[in-house]
């Protein structure tokens, strides 16, 4: 138990948390609060990661575009590429899905079915037409978010695991924070990186729930003949059925599920499993010989599909940083780094220059409810 007053208490200690609390710990006093053993064993650790330009739609690309320097210059990117394929019928949502990132600055390009053939040597002859994406890359999910943990404990910040929150109350000069095992601690401002529990979070603090809604996704190693090549690109089903890609010589295959799920320690459902591999038997001759392990994990998304950045506008000291979806690791070091301009009240700089941070701060769904209500 300590009385302490930290300037920051940051719930949660995935990559959301560890990213921010790197970012704020040069300068202000930073304590990270880890429900679990270990911080990472939720979304973070269960990633398939990847970082694709295109993902999470236009408006996270400028955080995806913003991290894309960093990730590379810290070796957490291994190039692979990524295809949106689709057959005859998908010629409209194909020429969508360009019209849609056009202008935006992601790099695209229409393929026939014969560079498709050539990037997916069993691909059914039907799935002819697709969308190259060159810059694609696998991301370290482990490395970066160990990077994040080392920096933020340099920097002086404290981590503590096994401190569950399960209570939040205003003080004259903060808030008082209680964990599951009793402890107390205090801040100046809480930051709420909770990620499924980011609602739950919000609610006891007396702040009304955005509907930061977690989603279960699921994925299959599969051990297939022949082997998976390599430098087989990502690929993705323009019409959002499925993903795969390979993994030293496996492949890993999800069937892009979003099934709303409590705030929990996910596990796979055999039926989405099935679901997965019935999807991709119909879109490549590979043959499964086993389906080797399964698993799945929570993504969290705010009701329009944006993160949610910035103080609460009825809470005083209470901040959001949650509902990143699928592309909170990608978008990282630029969140992380806007996150935390936003609370120390400092300036953009060349990592963030540019960025409209009004897209995601909470008060936008206020307003919307106030339209609404008028």
């Amino acid at each position: 138990m300590t009385t302490a007053l930290y300037d920051f208490a940051i719930i949660g200690g995935g990559m959301a948390g560890a990213s921010l609390a790197a970012e704020l710990a040069p300068f202000a006093r930073v304590l990270v609060l880890e429900g679990e053993d270990r911080p990472g064993y939720h979304a973070t650790g269960r990633s398939a990661a990847f970082w694709e330009e295109c993902y999470g739609g236009p408006g996270v690309v400028p955080l995806t575009l913003a991290s894309g320097d960093y990730l590379r210059e810290g070796g957490f990117l291994k190039e692979r590429g990524a295809l949106y394929i689709g057959r005859r019928e998908d010629k409209a949502a194909m020429d969508e899905f360009l019209e849609r990132f056009s202008g935006t600055g992601v790099s695209i390009e229409r393929l026939g079915q014969e560079g498709l053939a050539a990037r997916i040597p069993q691909i059914r002859e039907e799935w002819s037409d697709a969308i190259w994406e060159a810059a694609c890359a696998d991301i370290d999910v482990a490395g970066l978010h160990q990077h994040y943990l080392r920096s933020l404990k340099q920097s002086g910040a404290d981590l503590i695991c096994r401190a569950s929150v399960t209570a939040l109350e205003r003080e004259p000069d903060g808030w008082s924070i209680t964990t599951k095992a009793g402890d107390t601690y205090r801040a100046t401002q809480i930051v709420n990186a909770a990620g499924a529990w980011a609602d739950m979070i919000g609610g006891l603090a007396g702040a009304a729930p955005l509907g930061i809604a977690p989603m279960r996704r699921t994925v299959a190693q599969l051990r297939v003949s022949p082997a998976a090549p390599h430098d087989l690109p990502l690929v993705l089903d323009i019409s959002g059925g499925f993903y795969f890609k390979s993994d030293n010589g496996r492949l890993w295959l999800s069937p892009h599920d979003e099934i709303p799920s409590p705030p929990c320690d996910a596990a796979p459902e055999e039926i989405d499993v099935a679901r997965a591999i019935d999807r991709f038997e119909s879109v490549t001759n590979w043959r499964i010989e086993a389906v080797e392990r399964r698993w799945a994990g929570l993504r969290s998304f705010a009701p329009d599909r944006l993160p949610v950045y910035g103080p609460d506008p009825q809470v005083p000291g209470f901040i959001w940083f949650a509902g990143q979806g699928g592309f909170g690791i990608q978008t990282a070091p630029a969140a992380a780094r806007l996150g935390a301009q936003i609370m120390l009240g400092q300036g953009q700089d060349a990592l963030t220059n540019g960025i409209d941070t009004s897209n995601y701060a909470p008060a936008r769904f206020f307003k919307e409810k106030a339209r609404q209500a008028g």
